[in-house]
């Protein structure tokens, strides 16, 4: 690992855990609940603990001024929920702009096993050739994802974040298999951080509960977007993530140190 990538990694975690919130659902969802008011969502939960936000390259000027001092990661691929095909991932963004954006480091979709595939692999290896050559971080987005696929399988979603790590990629994201158990092959498959997706949004508890089981299995960290983005109290439901994440509290300590109310 060159220095420049080992100093970017830094500024976006602490200490080797990553708490990034991506907010590039813009592109996908439209100005959904937290992203129409984008400087305050992201003040709010940089304020909260997050390493790092994450957007797509057009709204970098909203982001920069609001991070508290966290970290930027541009993503670089994008689709929409009403166009023909969610899967079909398309580059949106150069390494080069994301640089001139002001990135810390670059994020890449590529939902493994879909008919789509074959190209984003093509995609990302390039990618990762690019951005190594500027001493910038990738993370890969790797989602087990496409026909016959259960995209929550231990066995689909170690493939997924192997893939990662064989082409290039300094840290992974990927769907949380439901339990610590069945986690802990996903870690084992390769040797990158890994940190899990929040998907649709919960409860507090459940949002929690899903992190301490993702980090007992052995990761890295989260990068949540819907779960803490579109919350109430942004910044109250990163705090309560942040404890988990970079404190080791059980759930129901971080759901009380962050001022939420545990559930019964």
């Amino acid at each position: 690992m060159s220095a420049g990538i080992s100093a970017r990694l830094d500024r976006i975690s602490t200490g080797g855990r990553y708490l990034i919130v991506p907010m590039d659902h813009g592109i996908t969802m439209g100005a959904v609940t937290g992203l129409k008011e984008l400087e305050a969502t992201v003040d709010g939960v940089t304020s909260g603990g997050a390493d790092a936000v994450l957007t797509q390259k057009g709204v970098a000027d909203r982001v920069h001024g609001n991070t508290n001092g966290s970290g930027y990661i541009v993503h670089v691929n994008g689709s929409t929920t009403i166009g023909p095909d969610e899967n079909d991932k398309r580059l949106t963004c150069t390494v080069e702009e994301a640089i001139r954006a002001g990135a810390d480091a670059v994020s890449f979709h590529i939902n493994v096993g879909s008919n789509y595939e074959p190209d984003q692999i093509e995609e990302l290896a390039e990618i990762t050739g690019k951005a190594e050559r500027f001493g910038i971080p990738v993370l890969a987005m790797a989602y087990a994802r496409g026909p016959g696929i259960q995209g929550d399988e231990p066995e689909a979603l170690g493939h997924a974040v192997r893939l990662a790590e064989e082409l290039g990629a300094d840290v992974v994201k990927t769907g949380y298999s439901g339990d610590a158990d069945s986690f802990e092959h996903v870690c084992a498959s390769t040797s990158l951080p890994i940190v899990i997706a929040g998907g649709s949004k919960g409860t507090d508890a459940e949002t929690v509960e899903m992190v301490r089981g993702a980090m007992d299995a052995g990761a890295a960290g989260v990068s949540m977007g819907r779960s803490i983005f579109q919350h109430d109290s942004p910044e109250a439901i990163t705090r309560a993530v942040s404890a988990v994440v970079h404190d080791d509290h059980d759930a129901e300590d971080a759901l009380s140190a962050a001022g939420l109310t545990v559930e019964a």
